[in-house]
This record gives C-alpha cells, sequence and structure tokens, in this order.
C-alpha cells in the first residue's frame, strides 16, 4: 500500500469520517450512519448500522399490481418505477424482508408506492 492510499485508509477510521453519504440517493442504504467496532486483536472495523423497513402504513399508495405467472421484481419494478434496481422501494412498501418472497403468490396484490416521506399527486 503506497503512501497515499494508507493516508486514505487512516482517514476513513477516524470516527466521523464515514458521516458523508457513501451510497446514492437511490441506494436503500442512503443516509445510514457507520460504526466502529474493535475486535479482540486490536482490529478496527467500520460497517454500516442496521436499515430497519419502514411500516408500509408509511408510504403513499399509487396504485397496485397483481402478481401473475412468470413476474420477476425487476421487471415489475423496471415497469412502475423505471428503475429495475429500485426492487427495494416495492419490498419496503409491501413489508418484505426477502424480496423473492413478493413473486411467489400468483394473485398477490403489490403496493406501488411513492418514495417513503413523499405524499401527494405524481404530477
Amino acid at each position: 500500500m503506497d503512501t497515499m492510499q494508507a493516508m486514505a485508509m487512516q482517514n476513513l477510521l477516524q470516527p466521523d469520517a464515514l458521516k458523508t453519504n457513501l451510497f446514492p440517493v437511490t441506494s436503500r442504504y442512503y443516509g445510514l450512519d457507520t460504526a466502529i467496532v474493535k475486535s479482540s486483536t486490536g482490529k478496527t472495523i467500520v460497517y454500516l448500522r442496521r436499515r430497519f423497513v419502514p411500516s408500509p402504513e408509511r408510504f403513499e399508495l399509487l396504485q397496485e399490481h397483481t402478481v401473475i405467472q412468470g413476474d420477476r421484481l425487476d421487471n415489475i419494478t423496471a415497469q412502475y418505477l423505471g428503475d429495475s434496481e429500485q426492487f427495494w422501494r416495492i419490498a419496503d412498501a409491501n413489508n418484505a424482508m426477502n424480496p423473492s418472497e413478493l413473486t411467489e403468490n400468483i394473485g398477490r396484490k403489490l403496493r406501488i408506492t411513492l418514495p417513503l416521506g413523499v405524499s401527494g399527486a405524481v404530477l
């Protein structure tokens, strides 16, 4: 490791160094704080704090999607949200810790919602 890399690593290990947003605003991890723990061997470990799935009632419903044979969550997300990587928003709105379970049952109604904290009509 060269000197610049070592300095960058050392800066990352400072207590408040990781308070900046490490993830883009579209990430489910956006805004999560980090924490630091020292292992029994003295190694410093930086980790993301736990993310809690918000209550589905906190999301404003736009519409529902009825699961049909062959549905995949990434395709549903692309159809309604325009970005297949936003599948976690549909998982959150439907209180699913395991996103794959959302398309297991044909006929299940999936809530398609506005992002958490956004309310009102979409223009």
